[in-house]
């Protein structure tokens, strides 16, 4: 009987007889109804065993064969790992070399399914064929966990079964792309849920003359993560500009958008996207906004016990400003949320007046400023005013305008949260005053300023301790009475971390204004007199709240002089 088959290993496996051509036909109809690979279908037929089927696999193309018994699934490269395909196509990427992925295969003459996983890691594939039982009890061992540790998991957080989950329009109409861009969908799909897997911040989608590069920033670095063919860049911002809902055909100026992900009834993930025309294309960046960082108590921040209760404090007074202060990406956001989320209770008022409004917060009344259309801090400040609030919350005092506004509501019965960008708590205060606002006014109103940045964790599994002469530590700021009682350790890396840190945590100066302070701001003191008085409090600065978190093994001394310019 003729077999209607374009498999090379079933017309094998009827040359030699393994079965007919009856058969043959009805393992076609059920791959295809099952949606069933053929090997599988095989195994679980008993139509052969499994080390029959690499002897049969592997004589075709006369492929090298595998014994996978003993091989460690934790080598195998993140990027490379790919559940989804794997499940569906009985192969497992195990390792690389260059730009070449070595493929282990049941079915070596599936071309298509080869040529999707050199789709999507970019690279060229070396097959070899694997038993099929080891193969599956490897991508067992591999994926078992994989899920859970987001905390929903395995059916909770497959975005490859339930699909990407698009906001609706005003008129109910959801950005549906066309089936035939089915491959670019799901290699964006992939992207973004191993950017959630991995703890990811911001995903970068960057196009180039003879490149394509996608970059995840983990725990505030950034780390290439694939190279997708160059010739995909206009597909790859198209689609991404479908789901942000976006003007696809404007790739003159910049804009802004936005993705919600709906990963499992309980679990919504945001992006906040930026287009960038550049020279060769439009690049990408996506910021990953997970409302449950936003809901991280205080005790997890990082705080030493004095800063979290000077912190504590302030929050409990009636008014006052509260400015926290550092670069962007330092946590500002999350260290002025988790002070909202302690304030957020049915007696308060809590308005904020954000740009963008990064994480919804239920309870509390959040404003998106359109500067365009007229809506600025300034004038969402003044309306706030009239709205009879408790707690106001301004993401960033820009101008004098704002300033001012905000010192007004401080010195009026009002709390006020904000923040600056400045590299230290004193000299925050002095950007006050070089913006204009009176001296008299800064040392009335402000009563609490946070500098803080993130310093990455190293990963508690792997981290060693490191040998550094004493005349270092003491060089690097430590004291000669703490040599004998502190430990510095060093990254190493294993399977559960990246280069040997996994997390961050916030070193932190926190500083509340203190008579003498605000009189050496009455007599026009610059920040290095501010910081004098600080130290004189006992408040330590970032370099020292670095330091102690490099003593207790938090972090490296190698981080806190990155993140400190120590």
């Amino acid at each position: 009987m003729a077999v209607n088959t374009n498999s090379t290993l079933l017309k094998r496996l009827i040359q030699q007889g393994f079965i007919d051509g009856d058969k043959a036909q009805r393992l076609v109809v059920e791959k295809s109804r099952q949606y069933k690979t053929l090997p599988e279908l095989l195994i679980a037929e008993k139509l052969l065993d499994a080390n029959t089927l690499a002897e049969v696999a592997a004589s075709v193309g006369n492929h090298l064969t595998l014994d996978l018994e003993h091989f460690n699934p934790a080598s195998i490269p993140d990027e490379l790992r790919n559940e989804k395909l794997t499940r569906k196509t009985d192969m497992l990427p195990l390792s690389k070399r260059g730009r070449t992925m070595y493929l282990a295969v049941v079915d070596p003459t599936n071309i298509a399914a080869i040529e999707d996983f050199e789709f999507n890691a970019g690279m060229n594939a070396e097959v070899v064929v694997v038993n099929y039982d080891k193969l599956h009890k490897l991508v067992e061992k591999l994926f078992e966990n994989a899920y859970n540790s987001l905390g929903g998991g395995d059916s909770d957080w497959d975005l490859s079964a339930m699909g990407v989950v698009e906001e609706a329009d005003d008129e109910g109409v959801s950005a549906q792309p066309d089936k035939e861009d089915q491959p670019i969908i799901t290699f964006i799909n992939k992207i973004l849920l191993d950017a959630i897997r991995k703890g990811a911040s911001d995903l970068h989608f960057e196009p180039y003359e003879k490149a394509y590069r996608i970059r995840f920033r983990i725990d505030g670095i950034l780390n290439e993560i694939a190279s997708p063919p160059v010739a995909l860049a206009t597909r790859l911002s198209a689609r991404l500009k479908v789901m942000s809902r976006l003007d696809i055909a404007e790739k003159r100026i910049p804009q802004d958008g936005r993705i919600k992900l709906k990963l499992s009834a309980k679990k919504s993930i945001d992006f906040r996207v930026s287009t960038l025309p550049t020279l060769w294309g439009e690049k990408i960046v996506m910021r990953i906004l997970d409302s449950d960082s936003a809901m991280l108590g205080i005790d997890v921040l990082g705080y030493e016990p004095e800063q979290k209760q000077r912190y504590l404090d302030a929050l409990a007074q009636p008014q006052g400003m509260i400015l926290v202060t550092g670069p962007t990406g330092s946590g500002k956001t999350v260290s002025l949320y988790t002070g909202l989320n302690i304030l957020n209770t049915e007696e308060t008022n809590i308005s904020t007046a954000e740009d963008p409004v990064e994480i919804n917060l239920p309870g509390i009344n959040q404003v998106q400023v359109n500067p365009r259309a007229g809506l600025t801090f300034a004038s969402a400040l003044k309306a706030f005013l009239r709205q009879d609030p408790d707690v106001v919350m301004v993401g960033e005092i820009r101008d004098l305008e704002t300033a001012e506004i905000a010192i007004k509501a401080a010195q009026t019965g009002h709390l006020v949260l904000s923040t600056l960008h400045t590299n230290s708590a004193p000299e925050t205060l002095t950007r006050l005053l070089n913006m204009g606002v009176p001296a008299y006014n800064v040392a009335s109103s402000v009563s609490l300023i946070i500098a803080q940045r993130l310093a990455r964790r190293l990963c508690p599994k792997c981290k060693q301790p490191e040998h550094i002469p004493p005349a270092e530590l003491i060089r690097q700021g430590f004291r000669e009475d703490q040599l004998d009682k502190i430990t510095i350790f060093k990254p190493v890396g294993c399977e559960h971390c990246t280069g040997g840190y996994k997390g961050r945590v916030g070193i932190y100066e926190v500083m509340p204004i203190s008579p003498k302070m605000a009189d050496i701001i009455m007599e026009n003191g610059n920040s290095l007199d501010i910081a004098s008085q600080a130290q004189l409090e006992g408040i330590n600065n970032l370099r020292q709240s670095g330091l102690i978190k490099a003593a207790a093994g938090v972090t490296s001394l190698a981080e806190v002089n990155r993140v400190t310019k120590g």
